[in-house]
């Protein structure tokens, strides 16, 4: 867990001087050791109180939330009679990471900051413990431990907490992901892939970032950056690996004699737009029972205007068959293909990229994928969306 934002934040360190055993996981607050009466009126030591986070730059914002979630038995009087000034009827919930909600609470009130809730809830809780052993409290000033290695991100994901997803990205939470060609639609991906909790995203490519990348990939570089004629691997990660631990980069291009690079990854966006290295990179795949996503763009130009298709391959341990035709082997997807032109069209490659992950997510779990997917096309002049399914 990391404790940065702790120490960058004043009501969080408040509590952590005071004693309280805090932990930011997955984007929640948890006090742990919690002391609490329960229905037979014994006090238990373990309970966890838990909150979301309110973040920015890892500092805390003031409180928007004012639930709180409890796991243990629900907190009683020192009779055993239930404590119902904050009760809540929910389910338990698991927000991943391990971290599990037997119960919801509600108390109201506009809190100032985190010292404020947590000590307000904590209060109505041990006071009832104290009334049974006065030395009840949840102020154990234990030895706080050092951040630990192996941290995905470099700062608190709140987002994920927000939004109570958190066991949903726990499907994709470890995974090596390969990303072969780093152009306009690969470094979509990358963008996206990015910001999950992937262990590893491996990147594919030996070109140099170009200016005429800069149109056709996200962020905005600086003219000195164009000057240095970075490396596309390098390029990127110095972006992402602001945000992120385990990007790792091949400044080369796939070819026949490295494919066994892709060896041991989970998951490959095939990206790569040129037909003969791509049988290789697929044939590698399909040995080694690797699932991936290959993706293209047909643009063409008529009348003055720009339409064509954008696609997405999915091929599986079971899609494999119905993928294989749709996989395209043609240099830019064809001579007459505009796109082969380093055309400006950010949009398409964006669309592209999301349908790929969306893809992706659908194949582990995150997304409902009532059709099994194993292909799909957007259409840019009649904006439908054509998919086929094994179901």
């Amino acid at each position: 867990m990391s404790r940065r934002p702790i120490a960058r934040s004043a009501d969080l360190l408040r509590l952590q001087n005071e004693g309280y055993d805090l932990e930011i996981r997955g984007g929640y607050l948890l006090v742990h050791q919690v002391p609490y009466v329960t229905s037979q009126a014994a006090v238990r030591y373990d309970g966890i109180l838990i909150s979301t986070l309110e973040m920015a730059d890892d500092v805390t914002s003031r409180p928007g939330d004012h639930r709180a979630f409890w796991t243990g038995e629900h907190p009683c009087h020192s009779d055993g009679r239930k404590i119902r000034s904050f009760e809540h009827g929910s389910p338990a919930q698991n927000f991943g990471n391990g971290v599990q909600a037997d119960f919801m609470f509600s108390a109201k009130a506009q809190y100032r900051d985190y010292h404020h809730k947590i000590t307000t809830y904590l209060g109505r809780i041990t006071g009832e413990a104290t009334k049974i052993d006065p030395h009840a409290t949840a102020q154990t000033f234990l030895a706080i431990l050092a951040d630990g290695e192996g941290e995905v991100f470099k700062y608190v994901d709140t987002a994920t907490s927000r939004a109570g997803i958190g066991a949903i990205n726990d499907k994709v939470t470890g995974q090596k992901i390969g990303i072969i060609g780093l152009g306009g639609t690969g470094s979509y991906v990358l963008d996206l892939v990015a910001k999950t909790p992937v262990a590893e995203i491996h990147l594919f490519d030996g070109d140099v970032f170009s200016q005429h990348n800069a149109f056709r990939s996200p962020g905005a570089p600086g003219h000195e950056e164009l000057a240095a004629k970075p490396k596309k691997v390098d390029h990127f990660k110095s972006i992402y690996e602001k945000m992120r631990n385990g990007i790792v980069v091949h400044d080369a291009y796939m070819t026949e004699e490295n494919v066994a690079l892709l060896d041991g990854l989970d998951f490959v966006f095939v990206c790569a737009d040129r037909g003969p290295v791509k049988e290789k990179i697929v044939e590698r795949l399909v040995a080694n029972g690797t699932p991936f996503v290959e993706v293209g763009m047909g643009v063409v130009l008529v009348e003055g205007r720009l339409g064509g298709i954008v696609r997405a391959t999915t091929s599986t341990a079971k899609t494999r068959e119905q993928a294989a035709p749709h996989i395209s082997y043609a240099d830019g997807d064809g001579g007459a293909n505009q796109y082969a032109s380093n055309i400006q069209i950010a949009e398409l490659n964006a669309l592209n990229a999301a349908i790929a992950v969306i893809q992706w997510k659908k194949l582990f779990g995150f997304y409902q994928d009532t059709r099994e997917q194993h292909y799909t096309g957007f259409s840019i002049a009649a904006g439908a969306i054509i998919s086929e399914g094994n179901k």
